[in-house]
C-alpha cells in the first residue's frame, strides 16, 4: 500500500508540474526547471510501478506458463486509477467553480460520469485479473519500463554534453 501511495503522490506532484509547464507567463528558465521536475517524477513514477508489479508477483506465486498473457500489469493499471482519480478530483472542481458558466459546469458534469464509469471499469479489470492470476488462469510479468531519457549512459545529449558544448564554443 505504501508504494502506491507514493506511485499517487508522484502522479499527484507530476500534475501540478505539467500545469506549470503551461502557464503562458512562465519563463524560459520556469519551463526549463519544471521539465527537469516532469523527468524526475515521471522515472520516480515508473520505478515506482516496477517496484509494485515485482511485489505483486511475488504475492501471485508462481506464474501458469500456459495461462494467456494479459497485456497490462496491475502496477500499470494502479498507474491509470491514480490518473483517474486525479482526473476525477480535478473535473469535480470544475463541476462547483462558481466563476465558471453554467455550461462549463454541466460539460464537466458529464465529464465525470464518464471518469467515474472508466474508473469502475479500469478497477473491475484489476480486481478480474489478479483473481485470475491466483487462479493460474491468467498471467503477467514485469515490464521494464527501460526509460532513456534520465540515463547519463544512453542519453546522447548527457554523455556528448562535454563534447557537443566544445564544439560550438571552440
Amino acid at each position: 500500500m505504501g508504494l502506491a501511495e507514493a506511485q499517487h503522490r508522484a502522479n499527484f506532484d507530476l500534475w501540478h508540474e505539467e500545469d506549470k509547464a503551461r502557464d503562458p507567463g512562465a519563463s524560459d528558465a520556469e519551463i526549463v526547471a519544471v521539465k527537469h521536475a516532469i523527468d524526475r517524477l515521471n522515472q520516480q513514477r515508473n520505478d515506482l510501478v516496477e517496484k509494485m508489479d515485482t511485489i505483486l508477483l511475488a504475492l501471485a506465486g508462481e506464474q501458469n506458463p500456459n495461462a494467456p498473457l494479459h497485456s497490462e500489469t496491475p502496477g500499470l493499471m494502479i498507474d491509470r486509477l491514480s490518473i483517474l482519480a486525479l482526473k476525477i478530483y480535478h473535473t469535480e472542481e470544475e463541476t462547483r467553480r462558481e466563476s465558471a458558466t453554467e455550461a462549463h459546469r454541466q460539460k464537466n458534469a458529464a465529464r465525470l460520469a464518464v471518469l467515474k464509469e472508466q474508473r469502475a471499469d479500469l478497477a473491475g479489470c484489476l480486481d478480474a485479473l489478479w483473481a485470475e492470476s491466483l487462479t493460474g488462469t491468467r498471467r503477467f510479468k514485469l515490464y521494464r519500463q527501460m526509460k532513456m531519457y534520465n540515463d547519463p549512459d544512453l542519453n546522447p545529449k548527457m554523455y556528448g554534453a562535454g563534447k557537443d558544448r566544445k564544439a560550438k564554443t571552440g
